[in-house]
């Protein structure tokens, strides 16, 4: 179990302490003699990626020793680039289009279908 579910089912579970919460989620394995071992590493290492942090080092990387930070700065230029790791974790492609919405604080970036309406969201 990992994600959005591991972490509902943790919340489901909370009267329980961690051990028997790691089980419950699937995170033990059986010994020689059929008793259950938990996994707490991989349970936790589970909860973290679930909430969006990694502690891996190598993980995310794309291949020029950046990791990506899910943060960008205006250039001198004024533009904002959002980089390569990011258009390939969404499978973007040259050429896909954009509409652009202004908030107070944010920008939202909307991407559109090739007749140029807008996708519906999932």
């Amino acid at each position: 179990m990992t994600g959005k579910a591991l972490l509902q089912r943790v919340k489901e579970l909370s009267a329980l302490t961690k051990r028997e919460t790691a089980k419950e989620c699937g995170y033990y394995t059986l010994n020689k003699e059929g008793q259950p071992r938990v996994n707490l590493t991989g349970f936790y290492d589970a909860l973290l990626e679930a909430r969006g942090i990694t502690l891996e080092p190598d993980k995310g990387k794309d291949g020029r020793g950046r990791e990506p930070t899910y943060r960008v700065s205006v250039h001198k230029n004024g533009q904002i680039v959002i980089g390569a790791t990011y258009t390939q974790e969404m499978g973007l492609k040259s050429g896909d289009e954009f509409e652009i919405k202004l908030g107070y604080k944010h920008i939202h970036l909307i991407q559109l279908d090739g007749d140029g309406g807008t996708e519906e969201e999932d």
